[in-house]
C-alpha cells in the first residue's frame, strides 16, 4: 500500500474487513499520506450511502448497463456487514471494491421494479466532496494499544465528528471528546465497549461546541478521566 496507495485496501479497512496486522499497516500509511486520507473520507462517505440501500433495491438481476459481479458483490456486502464479513478472507478483493469502484470508477444503478424509484449513488462528479477545512487523523497509544481514525468537519461556529476506535476491551465506559487550541474540551458523545466492540471496534459520530479553526485533537477518555487514545488534527 505504501507504494501503490491500493484503493482496494481502503475500501477494505472502511468495511472493516482487514485483520489487526493489516489495520495498524493501512493506519501507519494514513498517518504520513494527506491522498490516502483525503480518499479515504470519501470512502466514509460512499460507505455511509450503502448502507442507507434498502435491501428491496438489489435485485437479482443487473439493472441496465448495471454490473452483475458489482451489484452481487454489493448485495453481499449488506448481507455480511457483521462480524462474518471481518472474518472472511475468501472473495475479500472483490468486497473492497465494491466501494472502492463508487468512488474511483463511476455510479452504478440499483433497484428497479420492487424500488419505487430508481436510485443511483452519485458518481465522482456529483458525490459531494467533504465541506472546505476538513480534518482527518488516526493514532494508535503506545501505552493502551487503542486505536482511532477521525474526521472533523466544520459547521457555523461548531464541529461534526465522525471517530472508528478500535483495541479497547469490552465493557469499558468511554467518553469522546474534541480538544481546543487552549487545551478545554467539549465532550461529542460516549459509549459502552461491547464484545462486538472489542473484537471488531466502534464507529460513533458526534458534535462540539469549539470552533473549526480551534480545534487541535480529538481524544477518548474513559470515566476516571484517564486517557485512552488522542488523534491531533
Amino acid at each position: 500500500m505504501t507504494a501503490n496507495h491500493d484503493p482496494q485496501l481502503l475500501g477494505a479497512y472502511v468495511l472493516g474487513a482487514l485483520d489487526e496486522q493489516e489495520v495498524r499497516a493501512v493506519e501507519d500509511h494514513l498517518a504520513a499520506c494527506p491522498s490516502c486520507r483525503a480518499e479515504l473520507a470519501g470512502l466514509r462517505a460512499v460507505e455511509e450511502a450503502m448502507g442507507e440501500v434498502p435491501p428491496e433495491a438489489l435485485l437479482d438481476g443487473p439493472p441496465d448497463g448495471g454490473d452483475l459481479l458489482l451489484q452481487r458483490t454489493l448485495r453481499q456486502v449488506r448481507s455480511e456487514r457483521g462480524g462474518e464479513l471481518r472474518r472472511r478472507r475468501v472473495g475479500l478483493g472483490l468486497v473492497a471494491a465494491a466501494v472502492a469502484a463508487v468512488v474511483l470508477g463511476g455510479g452504478f444503478a440499483v433497484g428497479r421494479g420492487t424500488a419505487p424509484d430508481e436510485l443511483v449513488l452519485p458518481t465522482p462528479s456529483t458525490a459531494p466532496a467533504p465541506p472546505a477545512g476538513t480534518r482527518l487523523g488516526t493514532a494508535t497509544d503506545p501505552d493502551t494499544g487503542a486505536r482511532m481514525t477521525v474526521q472533523v468537519r466544520p459547521a457555523a461556529g461548531w464541529v461534526r465528528v465522525n471517530a472508528s476506535v478500535a483495541g479497547i476491551a469490552a465493557n469499558a465506559r468511554c467518553r469522546l471528546f474534541v480538544v481546543a487550541r487552549d487545551g478545554s474540551r467539549q465532550e461529542a458523545g460516549s459509549w459502552l465497549v461491547s464484545a462486538a466492540g472489542e473484537q471488531d471496534g466502534t464507529n460513533l459520530d458526534g458534535s462540539a461546541l469549539i470552533a473549526p479553526g480551534d480545534v487541535v485533537a480529538v481524544e477518548v477518555r474513559d470515566f476516571d478521566d484517564r486517557r485512552i487514545v488522542t488523534v491531533p488534527v
